[in-house]
């Protein structure tokens, strides 16, 4: 199963989808996993398939030896002329975005490895921050820093905090690319917790009661971002590359 650890220097891809009907979301699902099940692309190494829980939609978290190997993906017949035409058919929203891992950090009690898995139970989101790119490494350092107090929150398990490299979206069905805003313009939150009762509660805390560090970061990060939206996941498909399958 893949993992997620800042040490292996992997590109991770982070392909959002949006739809608007359960029947589309199920539809996005079962294409996402057959391109994963016979996914033998050169430089691939993982593709792990979530449903969107709180939002219709789906997302992709793939991760790749490097951006040649990408962009050679790209460029092919096979994304151009069938992968594209399916998911623009289906989709409302797409987003194609490139990242880095800056860190990755779990509670405590749970080892030193995140893992993203179908056969773990978490309850995932998966945050889009906005930034000014001069703002981007304060704004990784900050939301970084906000694991000191997390550790404390009910059901929190782990944050990977990814450093936005560039975005695309799907410009029509000829399978041609175009960018989405400026390069190194947002970061990727990713974060895992133990269910939806738990992250709800988080969410809903009253600025009033929460503990001092955490309104000072969270103000602190609110400056810094210039837009935010999120969705909740359950993880439904995984794949990895013989290559990664740990010793």
């Amino acid at each position: 199963m893949p993992f997620i650890d800042p040490e292996n220097g992997y590109l991770t891809v982070i392909n959002l989808f949006k739809t608007d009907t359960p029947e589309r979301v199920h539809r996005l699902v079962g294409e996402m996993r057959a391109i994963v099940d016979v996914a033998d692309y050169p430089g691939w190494i993982s593709s792990t398939v979530h449903q969107g829980q709180e939002r219709p939609g789906t997302a992709n978290f793939i991760q790749w030896r490097g951006n040649q190997d990408l962009e050679s993906r790209y460029a092919g017949d096979e994304f151009k002329h069938r992968t594209v035409p399916v998911f623009h058919e289906i989709a409302t929203y797409i987003r194609l975005m490139q990242t880095e891992v800056e860190l990755s950090q779990r509670h405590p009690s749970l080892g030193d490895v995140t893992e993203i898995s179908p056969d773990r139970d978490d309850y995932t989101v998966i945050e889009i921050l906005g930034v000014a790119p001069a703002d981007q490494s304060e704004l990784i350092r900050v939301q970084g820093a906000m694991h000191e107090w997390l550790v404390d929150v009910p059901g929190y398990r782990s944050q990977t905090v990814l450093r936005g490299i560039r975005s695309r979206g799907v410009g029509g069905t000829d399978g041609g690319l175009t960018a989405v805003g400026q390069e190194k313009d947002f970061v990727v939150v990713y974060s895992q917790w133990d269910g939806k009762e738990s992250y709800d509660a988080f969410r809903a805390l009253p600025s009033a009661d929460q503990p001092a560090a955490r309104r000072a970061s969270l103000d602190k990060r609110d400056s810094l971002a210039t837009s935010a939206e999120w969705n909740t996941y359950r993880v439904v498909h995984s794949r990895s590359a013989a290559q990664t399958t740990p010793a």
